[in-house]
Order: structure tokens, then C-alpha cells, then sequence
């Protein structure tokens, strides 16, 4: 994949939750994933879509990259990335997978795991 949310990354990631948490939907490859955007208006999308409870949240991407996705590896989830439509659907990648590109974005050497 090029180019996409990966061809100038923000320092800013979004991701969606209500009181209760945040929805881990089932992605079309059948896992548990978790959802993110690279803007504010993306997320807020989402957001609307799953309830007026939701809302959208930033976090600072050194965050993401170094607590958030080490939290999902570890859980096994996989992580949406920019997910639109009515149905909130899109790609879908391993945790590994997602650090890699954002560090060939970044232009930074490869995780090693």
C-alpha cells in the first residue's frame, strides 16, 4: 500500500470511545481489530456513526507507537487504519505491520519485533 494515511504521518493519531471504552469491532479478515485516524474529522465520522455517547480522541503518535500498539500486540488485536463508509470498514494490519510502515514513513529502520 502507498502512499494513503502512511505518506505524511501527523504527530497525532484519533481513535474513538465512549464512558465504557472504545469499540473493537470484527474487521472483514474475521479478528478483532482496533480502530484509528489520522485526523480529528475521520474520527468524529466514526464517531457519529457508533452513538452520540462516542467521541473522538487524539493521542500523541510517540504514545501510540510506543504504549497503545505494544498494548494491542499483546492482545492480540489487530489495528484499523482511517476506516469510513456507513459501515465503518477498511484496511485492516497486524500491529507489526502498522509500526514498519509508519517507520518507513518516518524514514526510520525497519521494527524488528
Amino acid at each position: 500500500m502507498s502512499g494513503g494515511p502512511w505518506r505524511q504521518p501527523s504527530r497525532t493519531v484519533w481513535w474513538v470511545r465512549d464512558d465504557d471504552g472504545s469499540p473493537i469491532p470484527v474487521s472483514s479478515s474475521g479478528r478483532p481489530t482496533f480502530p484509528y485516524w489520522s485526523s480529528e474529522a475521520r474520527a468524529q465520522r466514526a464517531a457519529q456513526l457508533w452513538g452520540p455517547a462516542f467521541r473522538a480522541v487524539p493521542m500523541p503518535l510517540d504514545h501510540w507507537r510506543g504504549a497503545a500498539l505494544p498494548d494491542l500486540a499483546d492482545d492480540d488485536l489487530r489495528v484499523g487504519i482511517n476506516w469510513s463508509g456507513p459501515r465503518l470498514t477498511g484496511w485492516d494490519f497486524t500491529v507489526v505491520d502498522v509500526v514498519d510502515r509508519l517507520a518507513h514513513a518516518l524514514a526510520e529502520p525497519p521494527y524488528d519485533g
